[in-house]
């Protein structure tokens, strides 16, 4: 595939002699070929996979209400979201399907139903990648700054479950200018993005607002006042709660609390999702579709998320992850919740 300027996401190699580049170089076009290909089918099935989940997230509310297993249902459902996300993520990566057109119309409409503009997003997160902990990274905001102590990122999570800063979510992904708390930067990301994105993302804003103001009217108009008290339970509810702690954590345990920001195999942070309950957990909560592999997916974003894995391994045989910020999940918590670095 090719781009255009100013809509590309670059690999991270940085400046010649660094470890990514030095990473990037050992990584022959033979090796990466097969790692880059798209597969309609394996895109597919993780649709299926996400959809699958939100039903049965659906099914438990419907069928166990009232009891504490409906609470557990609402989980299920948020952790379901998320897996949208994430496949909306592929999508702004090109990386969901090869045929542009297929990629953008199902990632659009994902994103819809999650209320954010894929378009809008993928301007945004363009800049996260192509210059990452830069002045320019919009998502330092969110992830900067750790360790900031238990209390503060324990006070972050409550408010987010209680869906108290679900309007900064959303705020973000309609692509509002987002402020760096530590260094009060304010993040324009249409400054750096190609026209036609520019237009693509106000388009897809008006598209998304009109799916959420349709939706619980088609909810009301098949269901009367239960099937919009149904929308606004199982859906709406696990979007500004459930949803918005599971974004704020997994997006500091990919990049929180690093020491080394002159490489993306230190700036950027993957998670083990093996070998114990709590790491299996993780992959649970956190980190559907491999989004685990987070380093692996800055030094080469054009990687679809199931080839992640094999990159990973193929990193690893190399001897390039030595040294690297790939952790157990018990590790990363350790160091994201720490008390706050001496300033």
């Amino acid at each position: 595939m090719t781009y255009t300027r100013g809509e590309e996401f670059k690999d991270d190699v940085r400046k010649p002699g660094t470890r990514n580049a030095e990473a990037r170089r050992m990584l022959t076009p033979q090796e990466m070929q097969p790692l880059t290909r798209l597969s309609a089918a394996r895109a597919l099935l993780a649709i299926l996979q996400t959809l699958g989940l939100v039903a049965a997230g659906m099914a438990l509310c419907f069928f166990t209400w009232p009891s504490l297993w409906f609470v557990a249902g609402l989980v299920l459902i948020g952790v379901a979201q998320h897996g949208l996300f994430i496949l909306a993520h592929e999508a702004a990566h090109y990386r969901l399907f090869a045929h542009r057109g297929v990629n953008d119309l199902v990632g659009r409409f994902i994103g819809m139903c999650s209320g954010i503009s894929m378009c809008t997003y993928r301007v945004t997160h363009r800049l996260h990648h192509n210059h990452l902990y830069a002045k320019e990274d919009p998502d330092t905001a969110i992830h900067g700054g750790y360790p900031r102590g238990r209390a503060y990122l324990v006070r972050k999570l409550l408010q987010d479950l209680c869906g108290l800063n679900a309007w900064k979510t959303f705020a973000y992904f309609f692509g509002a200018p987002a402020i760096n708390e530590a260094t009060g930067n304010q993040i324009r990301p249409l400054d750096d993005t190609a026209p036609h994105l520019r237009a693509a993302a106000r388009q897809d804003r008006w598209l998304v607002v009109a799916f959420h103001v349709l939706a619980p009217l088609l909810a009301w108009a098949l269901g009367g006042l239960s099937g919009l008290t149904w929308y606004l339970t199982l859906w709406l509810l696990p979007l500004l709660t459930v949803l918005q702690p599971i974004l704020r954590l997994r997006a500091i345990c990919e990049h929180g609390a690093v020491t080394d920001l002159s490489s993306a195999l230190t700036a950027a942070r993957s998670n083990r999702t093996r070998g114990n309950l709590l790491n299996w957990l993780g992959r649970f909560l956190l980190f559907p579709h491999h989004v685990n592999y987070h380093l692996e997916h800055h030094l080469c974003p054009a990687v679809p998320h199931y080839r992640l894995p094999a990159l990973h391994r193929l990193l690893q045989e190399k001897g390039l992850l030595d040294g690297a910020e790939v952790r157990d999940m018990a590790s990363t918590l350790h160091v994201i919740f720490a008390p706050r670095r001496p300033s």
